[in-house]
Parts: C-alpha cells; structure tokens; sequence
C-alpha cells in the first residue's frame, strides 16, 4: 500500500477519489487553504492538483477534518448505537469518545461488549472508554459492580480506548483502595482516564490529576477553566440536551485555545434529529462570536491528540480521510461525508443501512419491581418544614430550598402548590427501596411522569402530584420493559414510550423513536412543565449523587456537598 501511497502522492497514477476546488481549513495554522484532496484507500496522500478514479467538486464549498466527539453517552440519546452513527454521521461526526456507563450500570460487562459489537459495522470510530464508576457512588443500588480487579482486566484489551470519566473524585482523594486501583490499572496500561470534577481546585485538585486524569467537562465559572488549563487539563465545552456549558466558550484565548474540546455528553434523539450533533456546537459558538477556524479546531485536532488519535483531526498526508464538505463556516451543514475514505453520507442522509441491529437477550428485559400501589407513595414527613429539591433551567447541580408543607395523613399535599413529590424506585435487584423527596418549581401538575433512566444508576425516577398516577406509571413502566411514561389523573391516561435495550435505549428506527419522543415531551409541557427543562433529561439527572447539591437516590435523600444521606424534614 506504501507504493501506492507515492505514486499517488507524486501523481504518477490516479488516485480513489479526489475532492476537487476545494477550500479546506488548515488546523494547524488556522488558515484557509486551496487545493485539490487525494485519498487513497482510507488515507490522504496529497494536496495540490489531482485526478481521482472517482471525483466530487468542491467548488464553493469548504472542507473541514470529520468532527470528534470528545465524550459522549450513546444510551442518552435512547437510540441503539447503529441508529445513533444513521443521525450524526450525515452531520459530520466520523469519531466519538464513548463511555458506557449508563448500560454497564444496569448490564455490567455486558453492556460494554453490547456496544462494542453494535458499532462495529457502522462507519463511525466509536472509541470505547470502560466506565470508572459502576456504580457511581456506594450510596445507591445500581444493576451492577465493576471493582478495581475487573478494571485490570478489562482496561488491557485492546478494543478498550481507556478509563471513563472518574465521577468519583472523593474515593480517589481519600485514597480508596479500590478506586486508586482503577487509575493504577489505566495508567500501567498506558491509556486516557476522563475526568468528572466540578468545583474541585487548589490541593484537592492537584491530587485528583496525580491519579492521571486529563479533562474535565464540567467546569461552572472562568477562575475554574483558568485553574484547570494551567494544571494540564483539557476542558470540554459541553452541548447537550439539558446540560449545556457553550458560554465556557468566552474564556478561549490565543494562547490557551489548543486546550479545548467540544463534546454532547447526552443528548436525545430528538435534539439530534432537529438541531445536529457536534455541528449544532459549532453554529452556535460561531454565532456566539468564536472564530470559525478555532472552533473547528476544538471539535477536531484538539481532540485527536487529547486523545492520542495519531493522524486524525487534520487534512494533510497519510492523515485518516475523515472528512465533512460543508456548505460554509457559519452554518456547518455537511454536504459530503467522508468516513475513512469512503463517502458515507450526503445532504444530511445516511448511505449505510442500518436495519440489521444487534440485540443480544442480555440487554433485555432488565425491569425488576413488585406491582406498586398509591400508598406506596405516600411521603410521611415528621415536620410543617422540608427540604425540596431545586434545578436551575439547563443544569443539573440542584439546590436545596426550605419549604412548608402541609400534612394529612402520614402523607403531604402537594396540589394547589409548586411542590411535586419526587421518587425513586430500585429497580434492578427487587430490593424494595423506594426513595422519596421533594421538587420545587419544574411546574407539572395532574398527574405523573418518569422514567427508567435516571443517571447513572438507572433506577425508575417519578415525579408527580397523585399517588395513584405515580403507581401506575411506575407499573406501566414494568410491563414495557423500561421507557418513559406519563399519566394524566384527569382523564386515566397513560402516555409512554419503551425503551427496551436496557430501560435505556430502544431497538427501533430513529426516525419513529426521535417522533413520538418529541410528542412525548411535548405532552409533558403541556401539563407544565417549565420550557426551560428537557422534561425527562432533567428529571433523569436529579438522582446523580455526585453533583451538588441535594439528590435522591434509592435509599434516600442524599446530600452531595456532605458525601451522606439527610432527613427531608428541616
């Protein structure tokens, strides 16, 4: 292959395929360039005037390196990973860092191999990071366990990328045996470990990257981007579906702009059908006042050698030819897609069929509760004063907010009021535990709605104002094998949506998943929920005990600042 590289190269034979009159960018200059693109096979070998077996004009268009995805969640877009590359391939991304920590806590091991196998026949580099946190913390009930000696198993195969983000920063500070030798087993296998630490700076976080951690993408404010760049960190900026941080963009400068990456994190099917992928971060940084060039380069070359991906992420020889033809450097819409030298998708579309999806039957039926009741709901609260549970519109660090309540019963009412109860229900080892709390201000009202995703342990989350609606959509939730549901007290409707791979994603077509998710959301707002929140993709991150401040987990209200359970009562 080297020989055909050079004559190539040297224009003594034809080339595969040519992207003739192009304009490209240069990444690493930051300049626009002119020239003819030669590929051979899955390589670049050469820029200047060539002739191709196969031919594609560029004229009036520009050419960009395929983008990267520095770290997403596959199941968050509830789509199998097949039907996941079908809607971001067309939108330019060739590369993704994946971690799967949403399916490795409900399937263990099982759902990393589950995802490796899907993505192997899709053109989309899925690099797969073997989740760190599994579970995410000790304090709550998850599906499965990976310890320290399974992480020195698996982090050595060859097909594992490296060490998914360490959300458990405290077990490392405090010098856990069993966490330290998690990051001991990455770093003997010479690979990338991700990090997860919002708000942690000075000595703590001096420690924290002595155990080998290169990024964070959970960075609040300019001083921790600043302290976190200084330290040799990588910072992701984050466009997800209800977790955003684009304004972190600001803080780019000249000198420190090659530490930036750009990444989903989770983002819904939906989202990803109406607005984009990677390309959707690209239009809005742009439009925010980021310069075109440095953006591309954030969302390409940046991530490549973060990520040790040698002779990705750029346009030069022997470079890979993933490539994405755009209509321009502001709105990013990809014309042509170019995945490893074979052109895999035009003007938005998919040229690789993707119905033949791979669905093993242990990522199935993995829904474990009694039948529920009304009382089961009931929240007896020993005081007129409690703890609620607050979200800012976008976010997912929550407050805590002293609110009065009024009791009957043994219960609360929560009608008439901007209270909701929250719950969460184990659902992976028939334990039992259900537990409760308080929600304030997220505006939905008669009825109730949740969820068989609520990260990262994947209990069943519900919300609601009737203790009757929340037993029946948890039961409903049963008997679809996992999804989404909602019920309207009123009329006795139940409104829901399987997603059968795990509770997590679902076995169809995008297209007809993406539809009837957005009806699904839709009919949440209608019955109120604020049109700040993702409605289910915000309620699914209310039970992550490792961001502050107060969350709810499956025994119990947790406080995250306090790394310990707390009454509700105030």
């Amino acid at each position: 292959m080297l020989e055909k590289f050079v004559k190539c190269a040297r224009r003594e034979t034809k080339a595969d395929l040519v992207l003739k009159n192009t304009t490209y960018l240069d990444v690493f200059s930051g300049k626009m360039r002119k020239g003819d693109i030669a590929i051979v096979g899955e390589k670049i070998v050469g820029i200047g005037e060539y002739e191709g077996v196969q031919e594609i004009d560029c004229k009036n268009l520009t050419v960009l390196p395929g983008f990267i995805d520095g770290h997403v969640h596959i199941e968050s877009s509830q789509l199998s990973p097949e039907e996941f590359a079908h809607l971001i391939v067309p939108r330019g991304t060739t590369a993704i860092i994946a971690d799967p920590h949403e399916i490795t806590n409900v399937c263990g091991i099982a759902g990393c191999e589950y995802i490796l196998k899907a993505s192997k026949n899709v053109p989309l580099d899925v690099m797969l990071n073997l989740p760190s946190c599994v579970p995410a913390t000790p304090f709550e009930t998850s599906g499965a366990t990976l310890t320290g000696k399974d992480t020195e198993k698996h982090i050595k195969r060859d097909e594992i990328f490296g060490l998914g983000e360490f959300m458990n920063y405290p077990g490392l500070l405090g010098c856990d045996a069993d966490t330290l030798k998690k990051a001991e087993a990455c770093i003997s296998a010479g690979k990338v470990i991700d990090g997860h630490a919002p708000s942690v700076s000075g000595y703590d976080l001096n420690a924290y990257l002595c155990c080998g951690v290169s990024t964070d993408h959970e960075c609040g404010s300019g001083e921790e981007v600043d302290e976190k760049i200084s330290k040799g960190m990588y910072v992701h900026i984050r466009h997800g579906s209800s977790t955003k941080n684009l304004g972190n963009a600001k803080f780019i400068t000249k000198e420190n702009s090659r530490r930036f990456l750009l990444c989903t994190d989770d983002r819904h099917a939906a989202d990803l059908k109406e607005y984009g992928h990677i390309d959707d971060a690209l239009r809005r940084l742009v439009k925010d006042g980021i310069d075109p060039a440095l953006a591309v380069t954030c969302a390409t070359l940046n991530a490549a050698e973060c990520y040790n991906l040698k002779n990705r992420g750029g346009i030069a020889p022997f470079w890979l030819a993933d490539l994405v033809v755009v209509d321009d450097m502001k709105n990013f819409n990809a014309k042509v897609v170019i995945k490893s030298g074979k052109v895999v998708a035009k003007d938005g579309k998919a040229l690789f069929d993707t119905s033949k999806r791979y669905l093993p039957a242990n990522v199935l039926n993995t829904v474990h509760i009694r039948t529920l009741k009304a009382e089961d709901f009931a929240l007896n609260v020993k005081s007129d004063r409690a703890k609620a549970m607050t979200v800012a519109p976008g976010g997912i660090v929550t407050d805590c907010e002293i609110v009065d309540i009024k009791r009957v019963g043994g219960d609360i009412e929560v009608k008439g009021t901007d209270l909701l109860k929250l719950t969460v229900v184990e659902r992976h080892k028939m334990t039992g535990n259900i537990g409760k709390g308080i929600l304030k201000g997220y505006g939905f009202k008669g009825g109730a709605m949740g969820l068989t995703v609520s990260h990262d342990s994947h209990n069943i989350i519900l919300l609601g104002d009737d203790n009757e609606a929340m037993a029946k959509a948890a039961n409903r939730l049963k008997e679809i094998g996992g999804g989404m549901v909602i019920v309207d007290s009123a009329t006795g409707e139940v409104n829901s949506l399987t997603l059968d791979i795990a509770g997590l994603m679902s076995s169809r077509d995008a297209e007809s998943l993406q539809r009837d998710s957005r009806a699904l959301i839709e009919r949440a707002h209608a019955m109120g929920v604020k049109r700040g929140y993702e409605p289910f993709m915000s309620l699914a991150f209310l039970s992550l005990a490792v961001i502050p401040k107060l969350k709810l987990v499956d025994k119990g209200l947790f406080d995250v600042e306090k790394f310990a359970f707390t009454n509700i009562e105030a």
